[in-house]
């Protein structure tokens, strides 16, 4: 699967060839995760709708939920303005995080809203 060079030209990769990837919860908004993607991951995940990841720990690709069953559905897909992040709006099944909860956000608040 490749990507679309006009996708590909825009894109403003890492020195590992990697652009960072923000999931949101389409229903409330939330900030989900982050992860990283590559051109193919990308591609995977504009082609079937299923969020694609590179894991750079592991040097493989992964679908978010095809071991843990805690799948993300792709609604859209967005490329901020600098070229170097992509977004993508999800609806998330079961927890987004691999520590189990919903979001990868809420455990360390290092400041909150004022009251």
């Amino acid at each position: 699967m490749s990507l679309d060079p006009a996708v590909a030209a825009r894109l403003k990769r890492n020195e590992a060839g990697l652009v960072a990837a923000v999931a949101q919860e389409r229903a409330t908004g939330q900030v989900l995760m982050m992860a990283w993607m590559d051109d193919e991951a990308l591609a995977r995940t504009l082609a079937t709708r299923r969020a694609t990841y590179f894991s750079r720990s592991r040097g493989e690709y992964w679908v978010k939920g095809e071991t843990s069953g805690h799948t993300q559905f792709v609604h859209e897909v967005r490329l901020d303005c600098d070229g170097d992040t992509v977004l993508l709006v999800v609806d998330q099944e079961g927890a987004a995080c691999h520590t189990g909860t919903h979001t990868c956000f809420d455990t360390d608040v290092l400041l909150d809203a004022p009251a």
